[in-house]
Order: structure tokens, then sequence, then C-alpha cells
């Protein structure tokens, strides 16, 4: 099963753009692309009991954690109505029983030391007040919890080989991160950081430029971008989970949450 085939069920979605999915899984590219780095990010030698996907949207990334940690139960939280509705829609025609959607502020969460993983994926560059999200990430979390987070960086490469400022999206508030910016706000949130680096190497960043390209990062040219899809996404897994040295247009950091009293 693609990722993001559970997407085919939306209720807001044609019959056509249903069946490309059930062909394809979720065609957008940047996404596919974060989703093989953040899942292979995962610690695998450890086990989780209640899991959060800080800004669902449709619930891909809360519909993959259900299938791949089946005794988990699944939260995703966004503060869009609309989302979490067409999410909640899907989640009864697939029977994901253990993963379930509601609106929520990661900052106005009322839960405390309740979620063993919190996957924050492209949210934070939503959000005006980044620190005040990732401590409430913190305030969540288990003792010994994992965040993985993923933001865009602040550079990219574009076309190719020129070093540029990342794309600007229109619902962002700030265009991206450097490594130090946003290494020192999860230090800042009292989170032991345990892996970080960039993400995107050539040939995902080629893939995600010539999408964007098409897109205008606003959804424009569907019609084109379905056609392009299949050749963008292949070219993407040409470079799968590269991990560039010096610059990739994504950053992702693997945290946890240390015990009380190492603090």
């Amino acid at each position: 099963m693609f990722i993001g085939s559970e997407l085919a069920y939306h209720p807001h979605y044609s019959s056509a753009e249903r069946l490309y999915i059930r062909l394809f899984g979720v065609p957008i590219v940047g996404l596919r692309i974060r989703a093989r780095n953040v899942f292979s990010l995962i610690p695998e030698d450890r086990s989780y009991r209640d899991i959060l996907d800080a800004g669902s949207g449709p619930g891909v990334f809360a519909f993959e954690l259900g299938r791949r940690f089946p005794k988990a139960n699944v939260l995703g939280i966004d503060l869009l109505k609309e989302a979490v509705e067409a999410a909640e829609q899907i989640c009864s025609r697939v029977e994901a029983t253990n993963v379930r959607f509601q609106i929520g502020d990661l900052v106005t969460l009322p839960e405390v030391d309740r979620f063993d993983l919190v996957l924050c994926v492209d949210i934070l560059e939503h959000i005006a007040d980044d620190l005040a999200a990732l401590r409430a990430i913190y305030r969540i979390m288990r003792p010994q919890g994992i965040l993985v987070l993923h933001v865009p960086a602040l550079y990219r490469r574009y076309p190719v080989w020129k070093k540029k400022l990342n794309f600007d999206v229109e619902t962002h508030v700030r265009t991206g991160y450097t490594m130090e910016d946003i290494r020192n706000k999860v230090i800042a949130a009292r989170l032991s950081i345990l892996e970080m680096g960039y993400t995107y190497g050539f040939f995902e960043t080629l893939a995600n430029n010539l999408s964007y390209m098409i897109t205008k990062a606003r959804m424009e040219n569907k019609k084109l971008y379905a056609l392009a899809f299949p050749f963008l996404n292949g070219l993407s897994w040409l470079g799968v989970r590269a991990r560039p040295k010096n610059l990739g247009a994504g950053i992702y950091i693997v945290a946890e949450k240390e015990r009380p009293h190492d603090l």
C-alpha cells in the first residue's frame, strides 16, 4: 500500500482524484520525501503506546503510524475543523481502529506526560511562537519520549546547484530555519537531541524543485502535475533518504524528553 492511500476516501475529492490516489498514493512529492525520511528516523528499539501527529492535516502520517504501530493509540490534531472532519470520515471508511483525530492546538493541549512518540513534520514554520509549541511538546511527552521533528531549511539548492532562500509558501510565518536556530530552540524547550541533520539530497531536491516549478507552491496546474508526479516521485527515489552534510532543503531532529532526575 502506498503512503496516503487512505485519501482515496477523502470526502472532498473527485472520483478522478480518488482513483489517482488508489493508483499512486498521495501525489505530493515533498510529502513523500519527508515521509520516507521521518519514518526511517523513528527509533525501532522502543515500544510506543501513545503517539501524536502534531498538525495532522488529512491524516497521511497518522494513518501510516497506525499501520506501523498497530498496538499503539495514534492521535492526530489539527487547527482546521474541515481537515479533522475529513480525516475522521476517512478513518471510519478504512476502519483504522487505533487512529483518531481532534481539533486541537499544541500549546493549549491539556495532556501532561502522555505521549511516547510525537511527530511534528513541517508544522513549526506555520506557528508564530514556535518555541511555545516546542515547550508544549515537551510537556505532553512522557519521560524518555521521542520527538521526530522536521522543518524546512532556510536555504536550498535551486534550480540545481545555486544556493537560494527556500520557497515562499503562503501559510508560512517564516521561510525556514538554520541548523543552529532550530537546534537552539529544541534545547531551549529542554529536549535532549539524539540526532540531527539535513534532508533532501540531490535527486530529492531536484524532484521537489521541478514539482514546485509546476505548482508554484500553491497547488496550481493540477493536470500537468498529475502527469508529472509518477516521474518526479521516481526521480526522488534515486536519492532515497539522503542525508546531505552541508545543505539540504529540510532539517530533521530526533530528540528525547529526559527523565526528571537528569534535568
